[in-house]
C-alpha cells in the first residue's frame, strides 16, 4: 500500500488534535459539576445565584493547561437548544420605525398610505421593505418626490429639497443597514452582560433579521424583553470621588464589620458545648473550629480590620487619588447584591446611580477589572439629555490624526447639550446605553450648536464603536420577535437520551452486519467505523458546531452511509478474489476500483450538506454541519484507515499461511446474489406503472385530506408541550381549549408518550408582540386547569410568525430546487452525457414524490406526521443518499463502455446497464440494508422531534435503491434515439 506510513501519521495527529480538543469539553463538564455541587444544600436545592459566582470566580482564571474557564468553555463541545435546552429567536428590525423617523414622523397621508400598502404587501415578497415602499410610493404619488418626506431636519447633513430619489433612497438604504449592525452589537453587548454560556448570535443575510440562540436560559420572558427592548441611551453627568468617597468610607466600616461578625460566628459556633450524644461523636470537629475561632479572634486583633483593607479586598483603586474604582469581574455580582441593600444605599446620596463600564480592562492575574461610576441619576429618573437627539454620529480624526467621534443633535438637543455643557465644565460626562457606560469624555467648553468631537486614547475600532453607540439613539429601530422557541431543560435531556441510545444501538447494529456478512474483514471496518465517530466529534468541537438532536441524527445516519464505502470496497475485493487474482492484489484492486463510485457518491450529499448550512436554520444548519463532516470523515475512514488495517490483517495472514482464511464473505454471503442475473431493463414498464400508480394515488389522497399537516414553522402560530402527570385524552384537551382560544384553530397530539402533548393554534398569529405572547399562554393555561387534577406543566413553547412561515416554505422550496441543480451540473461533468444527468433527477423527483405521497398514505392508517423544516431536510438527505446509489450503477455503466461511449445505441445499452445492475446488486441491497437499519433505529426511538425526518428517511431509503435500479438506469436508455449501430468499442455483434 503506497503511502502507508503517512497515512499511519496523518491519523495519529487527527486523533491527538480530537482528543486535545474533546479534553475541553471533559474539563467544562467537570467545572459544571463542580459548581452544581458547590450551590446544592443538603437538602437538594440548587442556588442559581450561588452557581453564577461559582462559575464567575473562574471564569477569567487559568483552570486546564493555561486556558481559562471562558476559553475551556468555548472549546468544548456545545450543545444545540434541542440538547442543552434555552431560547431560539429570530428578531426582525422593524423598518416601518426607521422610515418613519427618517421622515421626521411626517403626517404626509403619501407616505402613510405607502407605508400601509408596503407592510400588507411584504407578507407575499422576498423584496426588502424599503424597496417595496419605494414601488407602493411611487403608484400612489407618481408625481411626489421623496425628498418632499425626507428632506428635513433629522437628514439635514445629508438631504435637501433638491435632492433626487437615487439620492433619498440611498440614505434610506444605508441607514436601515445601518440600523441592523447597530442592533446587532446592542443585542451582542446584552447577551455577553446577560451571562449566557455558547450564545449563538448572527444576521441573516439578505434580510432585516438577527437570529439569537440562548442555552440554558431557564427564564424565556426576561431573555425576550432583553432581546426586543428598545435601546437607551442617556449623557449624564458623572459624581466625582468628592461627592461619595464619604460612603465608599462607610461601605469599607460596613465591610469589615461583617467580616468580624462572620469571624467571631463561626468562632463561637465553633466553642458551643455538644449537648447531644451525636453531637459528641464530632468532638473533634467541635475542636478544630474552636481553634480556628480563636485564630480569627487574634487575627482580628492583629490586622485586616480597617475599613481599607476590607474595602480594597472587593474595590480596586485605578488610580493612585483613589478617584477611579474597580472590581475584578468575578467579584460584581457580589457587589450588586451590596448596593441592593437598603442599609448600603443610605451610605450614598440618594441622587447617584453605580453603573458599570461596558468594557472591561485586562487584569495581570487573567480576570477583568470592570470600572464603576456613580452618575447623577437617581434610580428611575429620566436622564438630563437622551439620544433620540442625535442627528448623526461618525468616527473620524482630529488635527493631529488620531482617531475621534464626531457627534450632531438637532435644535432640541443643542439647547439641551449647551446648557448641561456650560454647568459641566472641567467635569465628565457619561455616554450610557442601556445602563452601561462606554464612554466619560470630560467637558471642555461649552458646546452651544449641538456638534460636538470627542478625543481620547482612542483606536480606530473603538471609535467605530462608540460612534455606533451614539448612533442607536439615532433611530428607535425596535425590534419584534417573528420567531422564537423555548425548550425546558427537561425536554432536552430526554431528547439527549433519545438521541444517545439511537446512535449506540444504530452503531451496534451497523457492526454487528459487517461482521455477519464480511467476516474478519468487517472487524477491520468496523474499526474504521469507530475512529469516523471520534473524527466528527473532535471535528464539531474543533469548528465550535453545535451538536443538535438533527445533528445526532445526521451521525447516526452517516453511521449507516459510512458503511456504504466500506461494502463498495469489500464487495470489489471479492470480485477480483472470485476471478483468480492473488489476496493483496485483490485488495489494491478492491480499493482503486471502488474510489470513483466512493467520491462521486459522497460529493453529491456534500451539496445537500452545504445547501442545507446555506438555507437552513439551527437545528437543520447543524444537521448539515454534521453530514458534510460525517462524509468527510467517512472517506477519510473508509478508504485510507481502513485500508491499513485490512493490509495489516491480509499481510499477517500471508505471512502465518492462513491467506486462504480471508475471503472477505461468511457462510450468510458465500452465495447471496452468486450468478445473479435479472432483466431490469426489460420490465421498466411495469416499474414505470407501479411508480407513477403510487405517486398519482398519493397525490389524490393528499388532495382529498385537505393537504399536508404543516408544521408551525410553516404555517405560523405557537406551539407547546405540556406534560401531564398521568394520561389524558387529547381530544377532551382541544374541546378545553377552543374557547379560550376563541376558536382560532387549536391541534393537540401526543408528544414522545401518551403523557405529554404538543399543542398548536393559530391564536393571535398575526400579533408578534410580548403581550400577545403571554396572552395566548394565559389562555393555554385557563383552559389546562380542568385538568388540574393531572397537573400539567408547559415544557417549551415556539412561535413563528405569519411572514417568516412564509419565507421559511419558500426557503424550503428554494431548497430543493437549488439541490436538483446542482447534482444535475456534477453529473453532467462527471459523465458527460445529459441523459445520465436528466435521468438521475428524474430519478429524484420520483423519490421526492414518493415520500410526499406516502406523508398521505400512511395518515389513512392513523399514521399522522407534521411536515416542518427537518421533514424538508430528510427530503434533502433522500435526494443525496439516493443520487449516491445511482452515481454506482452509472459509475459501472461508465467503466463496461467507456466514458466517450455512444448512448444511442440500445441493444448495447440494455445489455450493459443490465449486467451493471446485476453486478452491484449485492452492493445497493447491503447499503440499503445498513442505512434502513439506522434509520429504524431513528424512527422508532428517536422521539416525536425526529419522526417526521426518520419517516421520509425510512420511506426514501427503500425507494431510492428502488429507483436507482428501476427508474434512473432504464430512463437514460430511454432518453436515446433508440437507433442500433453495427459496433461500440468493438463489442456488439448483431
Amino acid at each position: 500500500m503506497r503511502y502507508k506510513g503517512a497515512i499511519i501519521w496523518l491519523t495519529g495527529i487527527i486523533s491527538a488534535l480530537c482528543l486535545f480538543f474533546l479534553s475541553f469539553t471533559w474539563k467544562a463538564s467537570s467545572v459544571r459539576e463542580d459548581a452544581i455541587n458547590y450551590a446544592t444544600s443538603k437538602s437538594g436545592e440548587l442556588d442559581p445565584a450561588k452557581k453564577t459566582r461559582y462559575i464567575d470566580s473562574l471564569w477569567k482564571q487559568p483552570i486546564y493547561l493555561g486556558f481559562t474557564l471562558q476559553e475551556v468553555t468555548n472549546y468544548a463541545l456545545h450543545k444545540g437548544l434541542d440538547l442543552e435546552g434555552g431560547l431560539h429567536a429570530v428578531l426582525e428590525v422593524s423598518p416601518v420605525e426607521i422610515l418613519r423617523a427618517l421622515s421626521g414622523k411626517s403626517n404626509d397621508p403619501n407616505f402613510e398610505k405607502a407605508l400601509e400598502n408596503a407592510s400588507k404587501a411584504q407578507v407575499n415578497s422576498t423584496k426588502p421593505f424599503n424597496e417595496i415602499f419605494y414601488e407602493e410610493f411611487a403608484k400612489i404619488a407618481p408625481n411626489q418626490k421623496l425628498a418632499t418626506i425626507f428632506a428635513n431636519s433629522v437628514n439635514r447633513e445629508k438631504l435637501n429639497s433638491n435632492s433626487s430619489d437615487a439620492q433619498v433612497k440611498k440614505v434610506i438604504n444605508d441607514e436601515v443597514d445601518g440600523a441592523v449592525d447597530r442592533v446587532y452589537k446592542i443585542i451582542q453587548a446584552r447577551i455577553d452582560k446577560f451571562g449566557v454560556a455558547n450564545p449563538n448570535i448572527q444576521r441573516l443575510p439578505g434580510t432585516n433579521r438577527i437570529q439569537v440562540e440562548l442555552p440554558g436560559v431557564d427564564n424565556p420572558d426576561r431573555a425576550r424583553k432583553l432581546l426586543s427592548g428598545a435601546a437607551k441611551l442617556e449623557f449624564v453627568e458623572v459624581a466625582e470621588i468628592n461627592e461619595w468617597g464619604q460612603g465608599l468610607n462607610s461601605l469599607g466600616e460596613y465591610l469589615a464589620a461583617e467580616e468580624i461578625a462572620k469571624k467571631a460566628s463561626i468562632a463561637s459556633a465553633a466553642a458551643a458545648p455538644a449537648k447531644t450524644d451525636s453531637a459528641s461523636k464530632d468532638g473533634g470537629l467541635a475542636s478544630q473550629l474552636a481553634s480556628a475561632g480563636k485564630a480569627a479572634k487574634k487575627d482580628t486583633a492583629k490586622k485586616d480590620t480597617t475599613a481599607g483593607a476590607a474595602l480594597t479586598k472587593l474595590f480596586l483603586p485605578l488610580d493612585n487619588q483613589g478617584r477611579s474604582w474597580g472590581v475584578f469581574r468575578k467579584d460584581t455580582a457580589r457587589v450588586n447584591e451590596l448596593f441592593r441593600r437598603p442599609e448600603v444605599r443610605v451610605m450614598f446620596p440618594s441622587n447617584l446611580t453605580f453603573v458599570w463600564y461596558a468594557k472591561g480592562i485586562p487584569a495581570t492575574n487573567g480576570d477583568e477589572i470592570i470600572q464603576i461610576e456613580a452618575i447623577k441619576k437617581s434610580e428611575g429618573q429620566p436622564a438630563p439629555l437622551e439620544g433620540d437627539v442625535i442627528t448623526d454620529a461618525a468616527q473620524d480624526f482630529d488635527q493631529n490624526g488620531r482617531p475621534e467621534v464626531t457627534m450632531t443633535m438637532n435644535g432640541t438637543g443643542a439647547r439641551i447639550w449647551k446648557n448641561l455643557t456650560a454647568a459641566s465644565i472641567g467635569k465628565r460626562v457619561a455616554i450610557v446605553l442601556d445602563n452601561y457606560v462606554y464612554s466619560a469624555p470630560v467637558i471642555n467648553g461649552e458646546i452651544p450648536n449641538g456638534r460636538s468631537s470627542i478625543s481620547g486614547s482612542f483606536t480606530v475600532e473603538e471609535a467605530k464603536d462608540l460612534a455606533n453607540v451614539l448612533k442607536a439613539g439615532k433611530l428607535p429601530a425596535p425590534t419584534r420577535i417573528v420567531e422564537d422557541a423555548f425548550i425546558g431543560p427537561s425536554l432536552g435531556q430526554e431528547a439527549i437520551n433519545q438521541g444517545y441510545t439511537s446512535m449506540g444501538i444504530g452503531l451496534l447494529l451497523v457492526i454487528i452486519f459487517m461482521i455477519g456478512y464480511y467476516g474478519s474483514p468487517g472487524w477491520m471496518a468496523n474499526a474504521a467505523l469507530l475512529f469516523n465517530v471520534f473524527f466528527i466529534a473532535g471535528v464539531l468541537v474543533q469548528i465550535q458546531a453545535a451538536l443538535t438532536l438533527p445533528g445526532i441524527a445526521g451521525i447516526v445516519l452517516t453511521l449507516g452511509m459510512a458503511v456504504d464505502a466500506n461494502v463498495l470496497i469489500n464487495e470489489r475485493i471479492r470480485e477480483e478474489l472470485h476471478k483468480g487474482n492473488s489476496l493483496l492484489d485483490s485488495v489494491k484492486l478492491g480499493y482503486e476500483k471502488a474510489l470513483s463510485a466512493i467520491i462521486d457518491g459522497n460529493v453529491t450529499t456534500i451539496l445537500i450538506g452545504v445547501i442545507l448550512i446555506i438555507f437552513g436554520s439551527g437545528s437543520v444548519k447543524g444537521f448539515g454541519v454534521t453530514l458534510c463532516i460525517g462524509l468527510v470523515t467517512s472517506v477519510f475512514t473508509a478508504v485510507y484507515v481502513s485500508h491499513v488495517f485490512v493490509d495489516w490483517m491480509v499481510r499477517r495472514k500471508i505471512a502465518a499461511g492462513k491467506d486462504h482464511e480471508v475471503t472477505f464473505e461468511t457462510f450468510i454471503s458465500k452465495d447471496l446474489f452468486k450468478g445473479f442475473n435479472f432483466d431490469f431493463i426489460g420490465k421498466r414498464k411495469y416499474s414505470y406503472w407501479f411508480s407513477w400508480g403510487l405517486i398519482a394515488f398519493g397525490a389524490i389522497v393528499l388532495v382529498a385530506q385537505g393537504g399536508f399537516n404543516l408544521g408551525v414553522d410553516f404555517k405560523g402560530g405557537r406551539s407547546y408541550v405540556v406534560e401531564f402527570a398521568k394520561p389524558v385524552d387529547t381530544g377532551e384537551v382541544k374541546e378545553a381549549l377552543k374557547d379560550d382560544f376563541e376558536d382560532k384553530g387549536v391541534e393537540v397530539k401526543t408528544f414522545n408518550g401518551d403523557t405529554k402533548l404538543k399543542v398548536t393554534t393559530a391564536y393571535l398569529v398575526d400579533d408578534e408582540t410580548t403581550a400577545a405572547n403571554q396572552k395566548v399562554r394565559k389562555a393555554l393555561e385557563t383552559g389546562l386547569t380542568k385538568f388540574a387534577d393531572a397537573k400539567p406543566v408547559i415544557l417549551s413553547e415556539s412561535k413563528v410568525g405569519a411572514t417568516i412561515a412564509d419565507d421559511i416554505l419558500r426557503q424550503s422550496f428554494v431548497s430543493i430546487a437549488y439541490a436538483l441543480v446542482a447534482i444535475f451540473i456534477y453529473i453532467l461533468l462527471r459523465f458527460r452525457k445529459w441523459q445520465y444527468s436528466l435521468g438521475g433527477i428524474i430519478a429524484l423527483l420520483h423519490d421526492t414524490l414518493v415520500v410526499l405521497g406516502m406523508v398521505g398514505i400512511t395518515r389513512l392508517f392513523g399514521f399522522e406526521l407534521e411536515v416542518d423544516q427537518i421533514f424538508i431536510a430528510a427530503i434533502l438527505t433522500v435526494i443525496g443518499y439516493s443520487i449516491n446509489d445511482t452515481v454506482v450503477v452509472f459509475d459501472r455503466i461508465r467503466e463496461e463502455i467507456g466514458i466517450d461511449a455512444d448512448l444511442s445505441n440500445k441493444e448495447l445499452m440494455i445489455k450493459t446497464i443490465n449486467t451493471s445492475i446485476n453486478h452491484t446488486m449485492s452492493r445497493t441491497v447491503m447499503t440499503a440494508t445498513t442505512v434502513f437499519l439506522v434509520v429504524t433505529v431513528l424512527l422508532l426511538l428517536g422521539g416525536d422531534v425526529l419522526r417526521g425526518f426518520s419517516f421520509a428517511m425510512f420511506i426514501g431509503v427503500v425507494f431510492g435503491a428502488y429507483s436507482s435500479i428501476f427508474v434512473a438506469a432504464p430512463i437514460v436508455i430511454d432518453l436515446g434515439t433508440g437507433k442500433k449501430k453495427d459496433t461500440v468499442a468493438g463489442t456488439v455483434t448483431k
